[in-house]
Parts: structure tokens; sequence; C-alpha cells
């Protein structure tokens, strides 16, 4: 895994841009259909491209909110702002005891209010995370959500310490400069966000091993961006910074 983030960033000289292109939405094929629990479009194989995967817990079905448009809008902005290898059609979703997580260096779990995961899940998460993986926890937004996210965290990762993080933390430069973190959550919560981190080894001289967006829903601003129900313009574009941040300081950590 880590040889496979060192050649991403290596291939990726990124030129710096404010993000904003148009991006056609795409539909998909056939894809597959987790009874209640929601519509996917099919996994493809490992090629070398960069890809965000997602997680999919047995749960519920809020594992895909925001899907796929998510990450399809975020794979189009890294193609035209970075030189970086993206995927940017096939947005791939895995549970987390999928052994082929593990090829992939960062991660994407939204709504982990309403994630209870199985041991096996758990076991896999703490395997990704011991391996050098990178994972992002987007849209929660109460204290029940938080309680019901961290007694999952736990089954993990028992030993993990959450820290508030500040805007001088490295991964709020790894590739644009974030001039605040007062970022408005989308409505109808018009609240603001939170950000916390779990450090490797919960050693803060180390990498972080996971980013948490609590109080906000950077993937819905990053879902709509080029549709009709567009929110402003100034919080859509601060979403694409932090998630792209996100993905650069994944890869090169």
């Amino acid at each position: 895994m880590v040889a496979r983030r060192i050649a991403w960033v290596l291939a990726g000289l990124l030129v710096v841009m404010l993000p904003v292109v148009a991006m056609a939405q795409r539909g998909g094929g056939f894809g597959r259909w987790f009874g209640g629990r929601g519509w996917v479009l099919p996994n493809v194989a490992y090629d070398g491209r960069f890809i965000l995967p997602r997680v999919r817990y047995l749960s519920g079905g809020s594992w895909r909110a925001d899907y796929p448009d998510m990450e399809r809008n975020l794979m189009e902005m890294l193609h035209e702002i970075t030189a970086i290898r993206v995927n940017v059609d096939d947005p791939n979703v895995f549970t987390l005891d999928d052994p082929e997580l593990l090829k992939y260096p960062v991660i994407y779990l939204t709504e982990p209010g309403y994630w209870q995961p199985t041991p096996e899940e758990a076991r896999g998460l703490r395997t990704f995370i011991d391996k050098g993986g990178f994972i992002i926890f987007d849209d929660f937004h109460n204290p029940r959500e938080w309680a019901v996210f961290e007694y999952g965290l736990r089954q993990a990762w028992p030993e993990a310490k959450i820290v508030p993080l500040d805007r001088d933390h490295p991964i709020f430069n790894s590739f644009f400069e974030i001039a605040t973190l007062h970022v408005p959550d989308v409505e109808p919560y018009n609240q603001y966000g939170e950000f916390y981190g779990i450090y490797q080894d919960n050693d803060p001289s180390k990498r972080l091993a996971a980013v948490i967006n609590y109080q906000m829903d950077l993937g819905d601003y990053v879902e709509w961006a080029q549709s009709g129900r567009a929110y402003q313009f100034e919080p859509t574009n601060e979403a694409y910074k932090f998630m792209i941040n996100y993905v650069i300081y994944g890869l090169s950590r």
C-alpha cells in the first residue's frame, strides 16, 4: 500500500488552481442491488488509477449518501487540477472486511452516525489502518450520531484518541492552503463544522490515520456542485478544497 501511495504522488505533479470546472453528471450501467441497502454500480478491477472507495456497511443504507456523484465529481476535479491518474467513472464500493480494500490507500465512510460494524468489518478496518491506510469520516450531526460513531470506532480501534484539529495542521495545507475551518454545514442544519483526527499510534509526530468531519457534510456539497440544486459557491468551493487536501495528504503520508 505504501509503495502504491508513493507512485500515485510521484505521478501527480500538482498544478494549483481554483477548483471550478464544468462537470457533466453521468449515469451508470447495470449495478448491484443490496436489498434495502441500495443499488450500486459494479466494481472495476484495480488498474493503477486512483479511486476513492466508499465503505458499505451492513447496518443500514446511509452509506450510500451522495453516491455516486460525489465520487465522480471529486475524481473529475482531481483529474482537472492534478496529474494524478484517476478513474473518473467507476466509484468502487467495498465492505471493510473485503481484502480488495487494501489495494486503496484512502477510503471514505459517510454517515458514521448509523455505522455499526460487524466483528469482521471492525477487524478489516484495523487491518487497513495498521497497513498504512487513511480513512475519511463525513456527514454526522449530533451527539447521538457521535455516540454511535465512536462506539463503532472502538470496536476496531479501542485505544484511538480523537483529537481536535486546528488550521495549522498539515492536512489543511497539503494542496490548497485552507484559510479558515469555519465551514457552514449544509441545510437544514445551518451550523459550523468541527474537524477531528486520529494519529497513528496516538502519536502527533506521526501521520493522521483518520480525519473526522463532524457537524458537516462535505460530500453533499461536492455531490450537488454541478446540479440545479447546487449550494452557494463559497462553501462548495471550500468543500472541494478540503476533500482534495484529504486525498493528497492520504497519498503522501
